[in-house]
C-alpha cells in the first residue's frame, strides 16, 4: 500500500532531528583490489571509487522485509549489508497484524516470545451493520465468528497477533545486533552498475545531510525499499515500468491511539458498515490502544496531497464518530495517523540478471553477467501492494524474504544450480502476490460495499490463505512428488504435528523442533523399527545416503568445508539451543526418524549411523492427545493409506519449512510380525507372505531405491561445485 504518514500527536513518536550513521559497527567486510577494473558510467562522467567494501548480499531497506532477510542470512552464515535512508526504525503505526503462519515462522527463528508477550491476540471477528433508511440508524451486530475456525484451518496459534511495525523492527534489529550486524542508516540507494568480469555489482549510495557518495560492491542486491522502490527501477524496463493489476483506488484514513467509547466490541476485531457514512475496521492494539481504518468517501472531506495534515486528521476522526453513532467515540491520544489509497499491484518481475544502465550510452560499457543467474531481487511492497485491511502486507513481505534467504545462502556457498534455485524465488512468490491481490481486491471492495454476508463468506472461503498456512507454491524443481490424501503436500507448509522426542521424552512440534540452520530435513516414517523388513529398509536407505559416492555425501562434504570457512553467525542464545546437535551428520541435511515403535522396544545404538549420530531428531509418534486435531502425526502428515503397517515413507522438507516431496514404499508386512508366534509350515505355504529372508531382501532393495529417489530429487536443483 502507499501510505502517507500524517501528524503524530505524542512526543514518544517524534522523529529524531539529528542525522547519524552506524555503518561503522557493521562487521569488517572484504576490501576489493584497487587495480581491478570498474564500470565507467558515461552518463555521470566520472569513475566510481576503487576502494570499496564488499558484501555477498546488499539489502536496501530496513523495514520488516529487509530486516527479515538480514537476520535469516546471518543465521545461515552470510553477513549482509543493510542500507536504509531513514535515521531510525519505525517509531509507530504502519503494519500491525501478524498471521498464524508468521508467528510460526518467528517461532522457528526463536524471536516470537517478545512479540507474543507485548502484542494483542485477536481470536474472533464481529460484523456490524447500520442501514441508511432506518428511523434510528444505529449499528447492530449481525455476526460474531472465530477468526480461524479449527474445522477449517489447523493451527498452533489460532489468532491474529496485533502490534505496530516498530515493535517487529525492534525485535529484528536486536536479533541482528546479537550477531554483530547493524543497519547502515542515512544511506539512500542511487545507482547500480556491473563490474567487468567479476560477476559482482557496485552500489552507489548517498549518505548524511551532505549527500556524500559512497560505493559498495555486492554479489546480490535485494530491494526491500517500499512501493516506490528505487531498486525496482534498476531492473529490466518491464519491471521499472508501471506495474500491472492496478484497480481503482479509494481513500482510507488510519488512526492509532487511546479512545473513550461505549462501543461494545472495541477490544476485538470488528467491521462496522454504515450505509450512510461508510465503513470502519476496528483493531485492538498494544498498550490499550485501538486502530481504526476509516473509509473516506468523497463527501467526508476533499482530501488531496496538499491538504493540511491537521485538517486530514480532524476529518478522519469526525467521520469515524459519525459511522459509530449513536455510540460515543472520543480520542484521549493519537499516536499516529495516516491515509492511503487502496491499490492492488504486482511487479511483472521479482528478479533480474542485470541492471538497466542509467543512460543508453552506458549499455556498451557495462558488461552483462555470464552465468545468467538472477542477481537483483525485490521483496515486500517493492514487489506488490494491496490494502492493509486483511493484515497481509507485512506477513507477505516477511515470507518473501524467508523464501529468498536460504536460496541465496546455497548460491553463495556454491551448493546449488543458481539459475534454477534463484529463479524459483520469482516463480513462487509472484504467484502468491497474484493470489493475494485477487483476494484483496474482493475483500477491499466488500468492505466498501458494506455487505456483511458477502464479506463473511469471502473470509471463510479464504481463511486458510489469510492465515498464511494456505499459501501454496506450484509444482517446480523443488516441489515435486506427493501422496494423494496426505496432509503434507509439496509446496505447502507442514501441518502441526505432535510427537515425543526419544532422547528426553519431551513433547515437541515436528514443524518447529529443528532450528533454522539452512538444512533440508529428511523425515523417515518407519512404523516399527524393530520389525526385520522395516529395519532392513532403513539400513539400506541410510547406507545409500552415507555412501561416499552419493550426491548427498558429496554435497555434505562441500558444505562442511564451506561452513568451516564461513560459519553461521552465532548469538549468546546458542549455548541453550545447541545448534551443533543438528549438524553432527551434515551441515546441509538433517535426518529425522518418526516411528510408532514404543520407546522401550529399541535403543538409539540399534539405528543406522546417520540416525544414531542425530539423537535429537528421533521421534516417537505417541502424542495424539496433545495434537491440535487429536491425531497421530503419521496419519495427519501421510494420510490413512500411507500410515498403514508395513508402509514406510520419506518426506523432504525445504529449509523454509515447505514440503518438497514425499513417497511411500509398501513392504508388505505387518508391524507386529516380529513379535508374533512363528506360523506353522502349512500356514506359511497357504499365505501370500514371502519367507522372512526374501522379505528382508526385498525391503533392502526398496531402501536402496528410496536412497536413489532422494539423490534424484536433490539433483534437480543442488550441485557439487566443479573444482
Amino acid at each position: 500500500m502507499d501510505v502517507d504518514a500524517g501528524a503524530v500527536s505524542t512526543p514518544t513518536t517524534t522523529a529524531a532531528n539529528s542525522v547519524h550513521s552506524d555503518h561503522e559497527a557493521t562487521p569488517r567486510p572484504e576490501l576489493v583490489n584497487e587495480n581491478e577494473p570498474v564500470c565507467i558510467v558515461p552518463a555521470l562522467g566520472r569513475r566510481l571509487q576503487q576502494h570499496v567494501e564488499r558484501y555477498d548480499v546488499t539489502v536496501v531497506g530496513a523495514g520488516p522485509a529487509g530486516l527479515m532477510l538480514g537476520l535469516t542470512l546471518a543465521r545461515l552464515g552470510i553477513t549482509p549489508l543493510i542500507l536504509d535512508e531513514r535515521t531510525e526504525q519505525t517509531p509507530a503505526g504502519r503494519a500491525d497484524g501478524m498471521q498464524p503462519k508468521t508467528i510460526e515462522t518467528l517461532r522457528m527463528l526463536g524471536i516470537a516470545d517478545e512479540l507474543l508477550q507485548q502484542g494483542v491476540k485477536v481470536y474472533d471477528i464481529c460484523l456490524w451493520h447500520s442501514p441508511a433508511h432506518s428511523p434510528s440508524p444505529s449499528p447492530s451486530r449481525v455476526a460474531r465468528e472465530l477468526h480461524y475456525p479449527a474445522f477449517i484451518v489447523d493451527l498452533v496459534d489460532p489468532f491474529l497477533l496485533v502490534g505496530h511495525q516498530g515493535m517487529v523492527e525492534r525485535v529484528f534489529v536486536a536479533d541482528l545486533a546479537k550477531r554483530g550486524i547493524n543497519v547502515t542508516r542515512c544511506h539512500r540507494f542511487e545507482e547500480l552498475t556491473l563490474n567487468d568480469g567479476r560477476g559482482t555489482m557496485q552500489v552507489l549510495t548517498r549518505f548524511n545531510v551532505m549527500r556524500e557518495p559512497r560505493t559498495f560492491e555486492t554479489s546480490y542486491l535485494v530491494g526491500c525499499d517500499g512501493a516506490h522502490s528505487r531498486v525496482r527501477k534498476t531492473m529490466s524496463p518491464a519491471a521499472s515500468a508501471a506495474r500491472d493489476d492496478e484497480s481503482e483506488m479509494s481513500v482510507w484514513g488510519v488512526l492509532d491511539g487511546e479512545v473513550e467509547t461505549n462501543f461494545p466490541d472495541i477490544f476485538t476485531k470488528a467491521v462496522v458498515f454504515s450505509e450512510r457514512f461508510g465503513s470502519i475496521l476496528i483493531m485492538p492494539r498494544e498498550r490499550d490502544m485501538t486502530r481504526l481504518y476509516i473509509e473516506m468517501r468523497p463527501d467526508a472531506h476533499p482530501i488531496t496531497a496538499t491538504t493540511d495534515p491537521e485538517l486530514v486528521q480532524a476529518a478522519i476522526m469526525r467521520r469515524a464518530a459519525q459511522i459509530l453513532l449513536p455510540y460515543q467515540l472520543r480520542w484521549r491520544t493519537v499516536e499516529w495517523f495516516g491515509q492511503y489509497r487502496v491499490s492492488q499491484r504486482v511487479a511483472p518481475q521479482f528478479a533480474s540478471t542485470a541492471p538497466v544502465p542509467p543512460d543508453p550510452r552506458a549499455a556498451s560499457t557495462c558488461p552483462q553477467t555470464e552465468d545468467q543467474q538472477p542477481r537483483i531481487f525485490i521483496a515486500g511492497d517493492a514487489a506488490h501492494t494491496h490494502s492493509p485491511k486483511a493484515a497481509q502486507g507485512m506477513n507477505t513481505a516477511l515470507h518473501d524474504s524467508w523464501n529468498l534467504a536460504w536460496k541465496l545462502n546455497l548460491a553463495i556457498r556454491g551448493l546449488c544450480q543458481p539459475s534454477i534455485l534463484l529463479n524459483s524465488y520469482e516463480t513462487e512468490r509472484q504467484k502468491i502476490a497474484r493470489d493475494l491481490v485477487a483476494f484483496d481486491y474482493e475483500h477491499a471492495n466488500q468492505l466498501s460495499r458494506g455487505d456483511p454476508a458477502a464479506l463473511a463468506e469471502n473470509f471463510r472461503t479464504n481463511v486458510r490463505f489469510i492465515s498464511g498456512v494456505g499459501v501454496e507454491y506450484g509444482q517446480n524443481e523443488l516441489n515435486t512428488e506427493g501422496i494423494p490424501g496426505a496432509g503434507a503436500r509439496p509446496g505447502c507448509t507442514l501441518p502441526p504435528g505432535k510427537v515425543s522426542r526419544y532422547i528426553d521424552a519431551n513433547p515437541v512440534d515436528v514443524q518447529l523442533d529443528i532450528p533454522v540452520l539452512g538444512q533440508f530435513k529428511v523425515y523417515m516414517f518407519v512404523p516399527d523399527v524393530s520389525e526385520a523388513a522395516q529395519s532392513a529398509f532403513l539400513t539400506a536407505l541410510c547406507g545409500g545416503i552415507a555412501e561416499p559416492t552419493s550426491l548427498m555425501s558429496k554435497l555434505s562434504a562441500v558444505a562442511s568445508k564451506s561452513y568451516l570457512e564461513r560459519p553461521r553467525v552465532p548469538s549468546a542464545e546458542d549455548i541453550y539451543k545447541r545448534p551443533e546437535r543438528y549438524t553432527a551428520v551434515s551441515q546441509l541435511f538433517v535426518f529425522a526418524l518418526i516411528t510408532s515403535t514404543p520407546k522401550q522396544n529399541f535403543e538409539l545404538a540399534q539405528l543406522p549411523q546417520i540416525l544414531a549420530r542425530s539423537p535429537w531428531t528421533i521421534y516417537v509418534d505417541d502424542m495424539p492427545d496433545l495434537d491440535t486435531q487429536g491425531s497421530h502425526c503419521t496419519t495427519k502428515y501421510l494420510g490413512p493409506n500411507a500410515a498403514l503397517p508395513g508402509h514406510v515413507t520419506l518426506l523432504n522438507v525445504r529449509p523454509d519449512g515447505y514440503v518438497g516431496s514425499l513417497k511411500t514404499w509398501n513392504l508388505g508386512v505387518s508391524s507386529s510380525s516380529s513379535s508374533s508366534p512363528s506360523p506353522s509350515p502349512a500356514a506359511t505355504s497357504a499365505s501370500n507372505t514371502p519367507p522372512a529372508a526374501e522379505q528382508q531382501q526385498s525391503a533392502a532393495q526398496m531402501g536402496a531405491e528410496a536412497s536413489q529417489w532422494l539423490q534424484e530429487y536433490f539433483s534437480r536443483f543442488l550441485a557439487v561445485p566443479l573444482v
